[in-house]
């Protein structure tokens, strides 16, 4: 999805088969920002894309003179650049509890990641049963609003719609007392940003 104008417009680069790279790709859509999206492979990366990052990782933004990496920096980036809609809550404590969920879903869920993806078949079981428990635990939270935690789209959906969505090919399955969990992620992958925001890899995925 490159074009000339990289140079000079943000640039978002983004490994499209990794979650915390989707998570920025859907606050992208959400917000409508202008953006080039760039595919990082690995093995390939640009020179100065290599260099931006210290800890060779994905997503990396570069825009004009400013580098992040770090999904959650970048996503905050957006949201505090990008003010509409804007998709923290504004009064401190209900941001403060969003922030200590967005903490939760990293620290307890997303730092399994490398088992999950890893080859030792005894820690892929229980990094497996970690978050179908979890998730189970947390279902009655799925139908108290709309969206997680909130009347309205936020980045806790856009945190937790790359992990739900790749429940199948990491071989979870929710039980029947976690329905609610699987009705909220059919409701945010039928919306318009979650569907732009997916890669061809992703797609594929289900």
């Amino acid at each position: 999805m490159a074009n000339s104008n990289r140079r000079s417009m943000m640039t978002l680069y983004s490994d499209p088969s990794c979650p915390f790279s989707h998570r920025t790709r859907i606050v992208i859509h959400e917000k409508n920002i202008a953006a080039n999206i760039e595919d990082l492979i690995d093995g390939h990366w640009p020179e100065e894309v290599a260099a931006a990052n210290p800890y060779g990782t994905s997503p990396i933004l570069m825009d004009r003179d400013l580098t992040l990496y770090d999904a959650n920096i970048i996503v905050n980036y957006f949201d505090e650049r990008f003010l509409h809609p804007p998709l923290m809550p504004i009064e401190p404590a209900s941001r403060a509890k969003a922030r200590l969920m967005l903490h939760r879903i990293d620290k307890d869920w997303y730092s399994l990641w490398p088992v999950l993806t890893g080859t030792e078949k005894s820690k892929i079981s229980k990094a497996r049963k970690i978050i179908q428990e979890d998730l189970t635990v947390l279902a009655p939270l799925f139908e108290e609003s709309a969206f997680f935690m909130s009347d309205e789209f936020s980045l806790l959906d856009c945190s937790l719609a790359p992990l739900l969505w790749r429940l199948p090919i990491l071989g979870i399955k929710l039980p029947t007392n976690a329905k609610a969990v699987e009705a909220y992620a059919e409701r945010i992958f039928t919306r318009e940003s979650f569907k732009a925001s997916l890669s061809d890899v992703e797609r594929d995925m289900r």
